[in-house]
């Protein structure tokens, strides 16, 4: 009694598991790796650019799918020439993802403004992957949680943080 009381509330309110299905997030994430959501911290921050999240997707809610967050409320992101440009406040700047992403390239031809509570996400398979350049901006509400932790393969735990961008003018 006393273990599901330390358990209940840890699965349901803190960390989840999630199974990746598919080819979207490769070469990072493989299908089959098992992870553990972090689902706290967006309760005292917001989503930030680079984080792995897991979310329900817009038209059909009781999917959840796996991408990486692009573009923040507010910002603009265009798609061209396969990169992908940012309009912030201080300005606009080309995306560098060489860190986690061999071939940066990504296909497209869009350009789409971010409401206050919408964010812009993308598979790291640019070109395998359903993402917001097909169904536009995810709303903040089907934010389920952030990629916290591969745990399975053994032979590939990793925790994971977000990426720090070099933003190329």
């Amino acid at each position: 009694m006393i273990a599901l009381l330390i358990v209940v509330p840890v699965r349901y309110f803190l960390f989840q598991p999630f199974l990746v299905r598919g080819a979207s997030m490769e070469p990072n994430f493989q299908n089959g790796d098992y992870l553990i959501i972090d689902e706290i911290t967006y309760r005292f921050r917001a989503p930030q650019r680079g984080e792995v999240i897991i979310f329900r997707y817009p038209l059909d809610p009781k999917e959840k799918y796996i991408k990486r967050i692009i573009g923040l409320p507010g910002e603009t992101i265009e798609i061209g020439e396969g990169k992908v440009k940012i309009y912030t406040q201080k300005g606009v700047f080309i995306l560098d993802e060489s860190d986690y992403l061999p071939k940066s390239y990504t296909p497209g031809d869009l350009k789409i403004n971010l409401d206050f509570n919408d964010y812009f996400v993308l598979g790291d398979n640019r070109s395998a992957s359903l993402d917001s350049r097909r169904w536009g901006p995810l709303p903040q509400k089907y934010i389920i949680g952030r990629v916290f932790l591969r745990a399975w393969p053994l032979t590939a735990i990793e925790k994971f943080e977000a990426p720090v961008y070099q933003l190329l003018k």
